[in-house]
């Protein structure tokens, strides 16, 4: 495996993500930021966060299978999130944990949450981007 997650002694252990992502790989894979698109452009989840979140990590698995990797290979992801307020914690993470049982995988890479005003499409709630390295 090309990424090693690892939560280091002195820093905070967060259960939802891993502090370090230690890569070693030869391919690196860059996902554009993916929104709440199906595969026609139909936003899936509108007003729903959680299904928005599902819907942005499957078609981040979707661009990792096509680049021969998987939730594994992720160094970094990065979340943006309008309007951001801590009361939307509970169903971010609902979201990743429905997306991470269809996938078969507990994605924990290193990850940041930005809050941010708006997105390309008034109806986008987040969007995520992520970076993997694959051997």
């Amino acid at each position: 495996m090309a990424v090693n997650l690892v939560n280091p002694s002195g820093l905070p252990k967060i259960d939802v993500y891993r502090q370090v992502s230690i890569a070693t790989g030869s391919k690196l894979v860059f996902i554009a930021g993916q929104v709440a698109w199906d595969a026609e452009g139909i936003t899936v989840g509108e007003d729903d966060l959680a299904a928005q979140v599902e819907q942005c990590y499957l078609n981040i698995g979707t661009a990792l299978a096509e680049a021969g990797g998987s939730f594994d290979d992720v160094a970094k992801l990065t979340f943006y999130v309008v309007d951001w307020t801590p009361d939307k914690m509970p169903p971010l993470l609902e979201g990743i944990s429905r997306a991470a049982a269809k996938l078969g995988t507990t994605p924990v890479p290193p990850a940041t949450l930005l809050g941010v005003a708006a997105l390309d499409v008034p109806d986008h709630l987040v969007e995520i981007e992520a970076t993997a390295v694959l051997d």
